[in-house]
């Protein structure tokens, strides 16, 4: 089983020395660290002596976990030797997920990577032996606040496809880590005092990445990760194609990094997914006068395919949050019969259902292939004659054919009666008001301000028609809840009360959507998109 650990640390370069080496000790030397002492809240500094480790990291040929800013590695020696998976959180955070020791990689790691992975091979690409000095930074009452640690570093290149090299590399660093519940004032405080005795911030964001870069064969230094070179795909957009593949990008790196998060049952990570698959599917139609549809059209429906498998567990959590604010929104003397319980019961029943289908999904060989066709789309992108025009003469048409398409079904809504056909028509226009938002979303680096307008005024548009269906959808679940208390023998009066709220939320959203359209549907909100 494996063990998840926030880790919180800085890293910092020891000053060079006049012949280019670092002027760190080695084990058996003085440590270069100054007296940590002087920081505030730093009672005793206590030696922990030194620690023999040796890590061999694995990634594919091409270095995708890298490029993703993952490391994986198998480790021997110290506390915690065994699999270790890291996942960037934010600037110097990682998520650690670690996994008993053992010959071949443990099946919940390799879950966890297989949405970069996909078919290629993990194979060792550097081993580093870490001779590590370590020290606790303790207060007055003998609680750890920190853990510093001195190592001595040589790292060696291994076989890894393009990438081959067969250097080597030697350096010092320090790592500052701090401790569960620790707080972070304290790094800036170590920090300070570092940066007086001439250390300085590591420039490479992980030992893996100055590793890589220090060992690559010579006709790739200075292209590694920590000296890359400038890349055609990361020049700054200036075509029409160059802004909508960019969104592409976004979209396809957002599925790759919120699947691992997805299975790690992680907040909001499958309503994330769901998004991002629905933003790609989107631009696709939206942009057919940029990419060829014939060749993103199979694409888009193995997106649909995936937004609604996943929708079965997303649909699930919202359904849930809104059925039980109705219902904690009440004085316990309208809560008859075991109302709680019931609700409780239907949602643990319908969660572990909806996340047992979703794993089935990403654990998939037509997943796996839905993304392998998206990086192979984005490695050759099917760019049609309007991708290679400027932005101002593509991006708006497009934008305003989304919108015209909404405003006809809104229009039709409006016209209808209440009832189930007009329910449905708003529904429909849910989706157009999303994807006109999404269209505007893909064009605002290209058109700044006025995208950003339109896009604000079609969310608001989505809104309230996402909170209609949403009442439309939490009615059905309330009949059948109200059917089987019945059933049971239990009072159905407050499943009752919250269907006719729910039936007056949504006659509110019906006469509320006139207001809100008549804002969005502006004339000046479109012509400056032209502008």
């Amino acid at each position: 089983m494996a063990d998840t650990k926030r880790e919180i640390e800085r890293k910092y370069e020891l000053p060079v020395r006049p012949d280019g080496g670092d002027s760190g000790s080695r084990p058996d030397g003085p440590s270069p660290l100054p007296d940590l002492t002087k920081v505030r809240a730093v009672s005793a500094v206590s030696a922990r002596g030194v620690t023999e480790l040796d890590a061999v990291y694995h990634d594919t040929p091409d270095l995708r976990l890298t490029a993703g800013s993952l490391t994986l590695r198998r480790r021997t020696g110290g506390a915690d030797e065994g699999w270790h998976l890291k996942f960037p959180v934010g600037d110097g955070v990682r998520d650690e997920i670690q996994a008993p020791l053992s010959d071949t990689l443990p099946d919940e790691l390799a879950a966890l990577v297989r949405s970069r992975v996909r078919g290629a091979e993990l194979t060792p690409v550097v081993r580093l032996r870490t001779s590590r000095d370590t020290s606790l930074l303790v207060d007055e009452a003998g609680r750890t606040l920190a853990e510093v640690a001195v190592d001595t570093v040589r790292a060696e290149r291994r076989p890894a496809g393009a990438h081959t090299g067969t250097g080597t590399a030697e350096w010092t660093e320090i790592e500052v880590e701090l401790a569960d519940d620790g707080d972070p004032a304290l790094l800036d405080a170590v920090e300070k005092v570092l940066r007086k005795a001439g250390m300085r911030p590591a420039s490479a964001g992980s030992k893996l990445a100055r590793a890589l870069a220090e060992t690559a064969p010579a006709t790739t230094k200075g292209a590694g990760p920590g000296k890359r070179a400038p890349a055609a795909s990361k020049r700054a957009p200036v075509t029409a194609g160059d802004h909508v593949l960019a969104y592409v990008r976004e979209q396809a790196e957002a599925i790759v990094s919120y699947d691992p998060a997805v299975r790690r049952d992680l907040p909001d990570s499958v309503h994330q997914l769901r998004v991002a698959t629905r933003r790609m599917r989107s631009a696709f139609r939206t942009y057919k006068k940029v990419l060829d549809r014939d060749a993103t059209r199979p694409i888009g429906a193995e997106l649909k395919w995936l937004a609604g498998e996943l929708g079965v567990d997303r649909d699930q959590e919202v359904l849930a949050e809104r059925l039980t604010a109705g219902v904690d929104a009440h004085d316990t003397t309208l809560l008859l019969g075991p109302v709680h319980a019931r609700l409780r019961i239907w949602d643990a029943a319908g969660r572990t259902d909806a996340r047992t289908r979703t794993l089935a999904v990403l654990d998939s060989a037509r997943y796996l292939r839905l993304l392998e066709s998206v990086a192979a789309l984005l490695a050759d992108p099917p760019l049609l004659d309007a991708a290679h025009r400027k932005p101002a003469k593509v991006l708006p048409r497009a934008v305003v054919k989304d919108y015209d398409r909404l405003a006809g079904r809104v229009d039709h809504a409006l016209g209808l009666a209440p009832g189930e056909e007009r329910d449905l028509a708003l529904h429909d226009a849910r989706k157009a008001a999303k994807r006109a938002r999404y269209a505007a979303d893909a064009a605002e680096p290209a058109l700044g301000k006025p995208a950003k307008r339109f896009s604000k005024r079609m969310k608001a548009v989505q809104s309230v028609l996402g909170d209609h269906q949403d009442s439309v959808v939490a009615r059905d679940t309330l009949r059948d809840l109200a059917v089987q208390a019945h059933a049971a023998g239990e009072s159905a009066f407050t499943w009752g009360l919250l269907y006719g709220e729910e039936e007056s939320r949504a006659a509110d959203r019906e006469r509320e959507l006139p207001r809100i359209w008549r804002k969005s549907a502006k004339r000046k909100l479109r012509t400056a998109l032209f502008d």
